[in-house]
């Protein structure tokens, strides 16, 4: 799919199905929006350049960290072969299963847990995209990232982070490269900040 094609796709997706209540009439407004237990909905046009920078194809088997409302991860399903997306809270990812099932993707496999390990059993990935801030970079995803893999990854403090590309080089080396200052919520976990 070419950047058109997904700009075409992205605009489609109709953002209120993954927010609920009051929240849906906020859907065009392009900020983060809260969708309970202290998780947001990132701002669209930070999703779209997340996913233009992540460049998932066709074959591609793509680790999400933080399915939040599903809305990131509708967008990954629709371009890559498979989805293995994680997030720590259980009815977040029951509802975004729900949601993503009604929209017809089933190459999406769910797990909850603590995501800043990544989901070794099923490793390597192609992509990852974390949507969480992490404190450092975890080990662990860049493990799990195989030989020319990119991950797109927000690291820093709470309230202000780098928004990193991270690419697996031929010999296993690693290519850091700033995009931009952003905010995320704290990734939780190993790698992330305290409970």
């Amino acid at each position: 799919m070419d950047q058109q094609e997904l700009e075409t796709f992205f605009r489609s997706l109709d953002r209120s199905f993954f927010l609920e209540n009051d929240m849906k009439k906020h859907a065009n407004i392009d900020q983060p929006l809260p969708i309970g237990f202290g998780q947001t909905i990132s701002q669209p046009s930070l999703v779209l350049e997340m996913t233009l920078l992540l460049a998932p194809e066709k074959d591609s088997k793509v680790l999400e960290i933080g399915t939040g409302s599903g809305f990131q991860t509708a967008i990954l399903a629709k371009l890559a072969k498979e989805v293995f997306t994680v997030e720590r809270i259980k009815e977040l990812m029951e509802k975004a299963k729900k949601r993503l099932e009604a929209l017809n993707f089933f190459n999406v496999y769910y797990k909850v847990g603590d995501g800043s390990k990544g989901l070794p059993e099923n490793a390597p990935y192609d992509r990852i995209m974390v949507t969480a801030a992490a404190r450092v970079l975890p080990d662990e995803l860049v493990n799990q990232l195989a030989t020319g893999g990119r991950m797109v990854i927000p690291i820093g403090p709470p309230n202000l982070q780098e928004l990193k590309l991270i690419t697996k080089t031929a010999d296993g080396g690693i290519h850091m490269e700033t995009v931009e200052m952003v905010r995320f919520v704290e990734l939780k976990g190993q790698y992330g900040w305290k409970e």
